[in-house]
């Protein structure tokens, strides 16, 4: 595409008129209430809930996870919301929430792992304790009592790695995480368990801290029940030095674990809405308890925010610094993903009711952790409105800490007497996968997600993700973006309607900057593709507001025009007819709903294994901007009946970069052979 043309695509894209409306300092919310939350947040007390949580092993369905619910239901109520409960959901292995089979919940009591020393008179040297560090013992462990020599397998996911080794009834030391080892290792090879030194989410600073201790987890319903330690790197490259030299190395490990029936735990509270009629809707703020003790940032960070939303709103309503917004706001703590599964699938009336949801995960890393904090959007399939609301608090609060950082001033610095000054920094991100929004926005919910997330932390699921590298300042940062964007969602009506489409205006401009380089980098057809898309999802976005905000609540029988590009350009670059079977429609079914990649099951896989279906293509593809499990979330989503194979395929190059749409029509297909969707005649 030459230069003129796209110069002349952004000005047609930019070329929006809005009603001229007074320039204000603070956004969308009137600058009392902003001052009534930036006063009234508290990182500190944030921080002292965290410390509760990071004591406890919060592993699904555990001891520790019902205790870290209780903490959580103590305060909400302590703090005078209202419908306090610990809602139930029974987790068994037997029982299905939409595309999520529930886990049977795990407790552990024992894990020490010592090596024999017999020849020096010593009887043992303790290498692992799960009683000191709870990381130590892989979750999903099994009892067991065992002394037997360790034999090193490398990464131990392939058959040539036990080639000339003798494993069975013996342990067995990998490089991978001990879940993709157990049934090769223990199921066909006979080894009586694992330790693991596997160094999952890798980052720039991996390597670096030879100390750290990776979480780690063996396969729920793998049919091969085994235990499995996880140790440091430099301890792992101590006892492969061992065997290099020759040397026996006879280990002891003693196991007190296993799986049980048990219930998916939902803490949830509300502030009830004002108004007669919305108050039946609701801003739905989310996080996810469960985690590996410490688990600070990931996630005690998250949930200890939105309870102080949930203590700072709650009390600026009471005493009447806040009006009492219209709709409810109601407040989530659940496991990550299979709980919130298990809630809009178990409660449906929530699913219904929820408009949008404000959605923490991992919001305190200070500066140890490197973390860079992201105020993230929706996927393209579901366009909304909510993420320009949440972006002009985050650039309000860019702008105000910066402003303080560099000159020692300024009217909200946002700082915690116990935190950092450092200006936030938030970036104002794409869609990315991996936390409790994929399923709030999956298509069969479609209910917009604000994500507030840290990436990168280099001590995510370690030893080290501790209270102590947590800041009080981005605490209390995050907590006043969440706070100010359900609050506003909260009580929205047609009074904010002009600033509102301000907000939009000036972050479509951001957007269509990025569109503009994306499809510079792509073919002249490619790149006219993925400008057309992004031109229906800004259109569909502006739309979004009417889900919220209709006319009724504006007056009138009209409102100011709406910021979406012109249509015009979308006729200019509308693409051939499809062909062929790039021609067919598929619809998703009413069920099962969820997203197809879940907590420790895999929904497709189970259910293409019964029917003869094969790998799609398409789940192990590469793009530009994502890999396939973005594809194949997208893919789905945008089945809706409306779009052929063809749309679909440029609608997910567009978000993730070219894809042929033989991939694309190879996963709808296999979709359909499963029963998750179907032709549309």
């Amino acid at each position: 595409m030459n230069v003129a043309g796209m110069l002349l695509i952004a000005a047609t894209l930019a070329g929006v008129g809005l009603p001229a409306i007074a320039q204000q300092r603070t956004p969308l919310l009137a600058e009392k209430e902003v001052a009534a939350l930036a006063n009234e947040l508290s990182g500190e007390t944030a921080k002292r809930n965290l410390e509760g949580l990071a004591r406890l092993h919060r592993q699904r369905g555990s001891a520790g996870f019902h205790a870290a619910a209780e903490l959580v239901a103590e305060r909400a109520r302590a703090y005078g919301l209202s419908d306090v409960a610990i809602l139930q959901f029974p987790a068994d292995g037997k029982v299905f929430y939409g595309t999520q089979r529930s886990r049977p919940g795990w407790d552990a009591e024992e894990g020490e792992l010592d090596e024999v020393k017999a020849k020096s008179g010593d009887t043992s040297v303790k290498i692992a304790s799960y009683r000191a560090m709870p990381i130590v013992l892989a979750e999903d462990s099994e009892s067991a009592e065992v002394t037997a020599e360790l034999v090193d397998v490398d990464e131990g996911t392939k058959d040539s790695d036990y080639t000339g080794k003798d494993v069975r009834g013996k342990i067995v030391l990998v490089g991978a995480q001990p879940g993709a080892v157990q049934d090769l290792a223990v199921g066909k090879f006979g080894a009586a368990g694992m330790v693991s030194y596997a160094q999952n989410q890798k980052t720039a600073w991996w390597g670096e801290d030879e100390n750290l201790i990776r979480w780690g987890h063996l396969e729920t319903f793998s049919a091969n029940k085994t235990f499995g330690f996880m140790v440091s790197l430099k301890t792992a490259r101590g006892l492969r030095e061992q065997l290099r030299r020759g040397e026996t190395i006879r280990l002891h490990a003693a196991v007190k674990a296993g799986q049980h029936a048990s219930n998916y735990e939902v803490v949830t509270a509300t502030i009830p809405g004002a108004d007669a009629k919305l108050k039946e809707e609701e801003i739905a703020f989310s996080c996810h308890l469960d985690h590996q003790r410490p688990g600070a940032n990931d996630n005690a960070s998250g949930c200890v925010t939105i309870l102080e939303v949930a203590r700072t709103l709650q009390k600026l309503v009471t005493e009447g610094k806040l009006t009492r917004p219209g709709r409810t706001i109601r407040f989530f703590w659940p496991p990550e993903i299979e709980g919130t599964l298990a809630l809009l699938n178990g409660k449906p009336e929530f699913a219904r009711r929820i408009k949008a949801a404000v959605h923490m995960d991992m919001v305190g890393g200070g500066p140890a952790t490197k973390a860079v904090f992201h105020v993230t959007r929706g996927p393209m399939s579901l366009p909304s409105f909510v993420h320009d609301v949440a972006w002009a608090f985050a650039e309000f609060v860019n702008e105000q800490s910066y402003k303080f950082a560099a000159t020692g001033s300024g009217e909200y610095p946002l700082v915690a007497p116990e935190g950092g000054k450092e200006p936030l920094r938030a970036e104002y991100s794409a869609y990315t996968m991996g936390s409790d929004h994929d399923v709030y926005q999956d298509s069969s919910f479609g209910i917009p997600a604000i994500y507030l997330n840290d990436w990168p932390d280099r001590y995510i699921h370690t030893n080290l993700d501790s209270a102590a590298n947590i800041d009080a300042t981005k605490l209390k940062r995050a907590a006043f973006i969440g706070a100010a964007s359900g609050y506003f969602l909260g009580r929205m009506n047609g009074a904010d309607y002009p600033g509102l489409l301000q907000a939009i205006k000036t972050n479509q401009s951001f957007r269509t900057g990025a569109a503009m380089r994306r499809a510079a980098q792509l073919p002249e057809e490619e790149g006219k593709k993925l400008l057309s898309q992004f031109s229906e999802s800004e259109e569909s976005l502006a739309v979004s507001i009417d889900s919220m905000v209709p006319i009724s609540l504006i007056g009138g029988e009209t409102r100011p025009p709406l910021p979406r590009p012109d249509m015009r350009l979308q006729e200019l670059l509308r693409a051939r007819p499809a062909e062929g079977d790039a021609a067919l429609v598929f619809k998703r079914k009413a069920g099962p709903k969820g997203p197809l990649a879940v907590f420790g099951y895999d929904y497709f896989a189970e259910h293409a294994k019964a029917v003869g279906v094969a790998t799609p293509k398409l789940l192990s593809y590469e793009g530009l901007w994502g890999g396939g499990d973005e594809y194949a979330y997208e893919v789905l989503n945008f089945a809706n009946g409306k779009k052929n194979a063809q749309e679909i395929r440029d609608a997910v190059s567009a978000e993730y970069g070219p894809v042929p749409v033989e991939m694309v029509l190879e996963y709808l297909q296999a979709l359909e052979k499963i029963g998750v969707v179907e032709r549309v005649k």
